[in-house]
């Protein structure tokens, strides 16, 4: 697979593999023997770039992925989080926390569990409104020049506070959610991404699924799911929001390919610095989405998508009220 470079000349595959999936956030976890064939697998098909965090599970997907390329470490960029608040019983609790003590912390109790001796990408999950940004941008910068961490990365976070940490500590990418069905990034953050040089990892490239057209108003999902709290996923949203599919298939049935591999050639033909981050639990899957690197779309065909994804309001707000208050504006 072809490479792309985020910010600070880190290098990685095009499209990378978003791992929470596998252990947190869509129904139960998976097998660990299972999903380390999947991560493996997708390392033959030429992801070089995972992506976990200490919240997802949380910790044992940093154990998961740690394990599964242990063998080939050398040859892969894993990217991790900080940020977020847990208890003293390891469980996660409201609210965030970016304390200087709890970054060290956190860095130390993530090299541990991926069985690593520096993180290649380090973000912080939530922007946390007690701690200056400058505090926690100088806090990694401290971890970078002790060599636990090579790269900084911001999550969800909004253009003043990009600016403010980029001016501490150079940011090589911003983890945030862009689709097609959320483009709320484009008026500022892209802008400033671009003016910086800092690389984008779009979350949730395929709509939590839905753009992949697997998804529908009937669907059924498990108690344990995100996806039942969030407004967007409501029956009545996924009805009328399947006028986003409804267009991606179109293109997809022109082009010989699936809506997911089309959502996912729409994002990497916006920047040369954007490298999509799709989860899946199963290799037929991955190798899906990988081949969304070789879809070619044409001018013209990006001109058809705008026109058309312009027609559509999509219904539904994309978190819950309770997760939109942790987003930095």
């Amino acid at each position: 697979m072809d490479k792309r470079t985020l910010g600070q000349g880190l290098e990685v595959s095009a499209i990378g593999l978003g791992c929470m999936g596998m252990s947190h956030g869509f129904g139960p976890a998976s097998d660990t023997t299972e999903m380390t064939g999947v991560i493996r697998s997708a390392f033959d098909l030429g992801v070089t770039f995972f992506d976990t965090a200490e919240v997802y599970g949380p910790f044992v997907n940093e154990e998961l992925l740690g394990r599964a390329v242990a063998p080939f470490r050398d040859e892969v960029v894993i990217a991790t989080k900080f940020g977020f608040a847990f208890d003293d019983d390891g469980q996660q609790s409201e609210g965030v926390d970016s304390r200087p003590e709890h970054v060290r912390a956190a860095v130390d109790g993530s090299l541990r569990r991926l069985g690593v001796d520096h993180i290649d990408l380090c973000y912080q999950h939530r922007v946390d409104p007690d701690v200056p940004i400058e505090e926690v941008a100088g806090t990694v910068k401290e971890l970078i020049e002790a060599g636990k961490v090579s790269h900084f990365g911001l999550s969800e976070a909004g253009v003043d506070t990009i600016r403010r940490a980029h001016a501490v500590q150079p940011v090589t990418a911003l983890q945030s959610e862009y689709s097609l069905w959320w483009r709320d990034l484009e008026p500022e953050i892209i802008p400033v991404l671009d003016e910086l040089g800092i690389g984008l990892v779009p979350f949730s490239p395929l709509g939590r699924g839905f753009l992949t057209g697997a998804i529908d108003s009937s669907t059924a999902f498990d108690a344990t799911d995100i996806r039942t709290s969030l407004p967007r996923f409501s029956p009545e949203a996924r009805s009328a929001n399947q006028a986003v599919v409804d267009l991606l298939t179109r293109i997809a049935t022109d082009k010989g390919a699936t809506p997911g591999q089309v959502a996912l050639a729409w994002l990497l033909a916006q920047k040369p610095w954007i490298v999509p981050i799709p989860g899946t639990r199963r290799t037929s899957r991955v190798r899906e989405n990988i081949g969304g690197a070789d879809v070619d779309l044409t001018d013209a065909d990006l001109a058809e998508i705008e026109s058309a994804i312009t027609a559509v309001e999509v219904q539904g707000h994309r978190y819950s009220e309770a997760m939109e208050k942790m987003i930095d504006r």
